[in-house]
């Protein structure tokens, strides 16, 4: 039996690793979530980790929304367990409580594959929230959450969201006609890309060739789920039977 968790426990860091080579791509109810669990880990970390009830609560908030949702339980739930086959949350059991309580792994205290900092985390958690914005939205947005002196820090941090080694989480789109100012996307969503440029041709067909795995290697990991509860449950027949 011990060798039989070893086994799993090497399989299932096998595949995280492989998983979390693959761009992070959600779908609208995981963008929500994996956003609000960074704004209240940033601005109320006194109760943090989230229970699914206060997580719902979060999710649905009228304010710092766009666009304003009215999820489920069910649907908060059931995103919860795509971002934690994507290895992106966690259930965190805390002493002295019942209910579970959920966290993400996306900063340095929980993996070093993303690590991004709390200035990082405050402008991809408006981006998330909010949809594309400016620096001096994004400056005025990310008060609650990290210090910037000046827009010029907060370039510097998009910057560094531009050219991470896990690849681009933000983009700058073109300019509108109208608008002086640039604003910045999240790249983190199904469909999402970056925007369109002279040169861009060979990176959107990387992106393409990316997406297939990530498909392949999510039908894997549901495969070895299912099997792995299928030997686990042979295991426990075995073992009980020799009771």
């Amino acid at each position: 039996m011990k060798y039989l968790v070893g086994l799993v426990k090497k399989l299932i860091d096998y595949i995280e690793g492989k998983w979390l080579d693959m761009p992070i791509k959600l779908n609208s109810v995981e963008i929500r979530i994996i956003a609000c669990l960074i704004e209240k880990q940033l601005t109320t970390p006194d109760y943090y980790p989230l229970t699914v009830n206060s997580l719902m609560a979060a999710c649905n908030q009228k304010s710092n929304r766009d666009p304003v949702m009215q999820l489920t339980e069910t649907e908060v739930q059931q995103g919860l367990s795509g971002l934690i086959e994507q290895f992106l949350v966690r259930e965190k059991e805390l002493p002295g409580t019942r209910a579970a309580k959920y966290e993400h792994k996306l900063g340095a205290t929980l993996t070093q594959e993303y690590n991004f900092n709390q200035q990082q985390l405050a402008v991809l958690a408006v981006l998330l929230l909010r949809g594309p914005q400016t620096l001096g939205e994004i400056k005025t947005r990310t008060q609650r959450m990290a210090d910037f002196t000046d827009l010029g820090q907060i370039e510097t941090c998009l910057q560094s969201l531009t050219k991470h080694q896990k690849g681009a989480f933000v983009a700058a789109l073109p300019r509108e006609a109208g608008r002086r100012e640039v604003r910045y996307t999240h790249l983190m969503s199904e469909g999402s890309e970056v925007p369109l440029t002279d040169n861009s041709q060979s990176h959107l067909v990387a992106e393409n060739n990316q997406h297939d795995d990530l498909q392949l290697l999510r039908n894997e990991f549901n495969a070895f789920k299912t099997e792995f509860k299928q030997l686990k449950q042979q295991v426990d027949n075995l073992l009980n039977s020799g009771r």
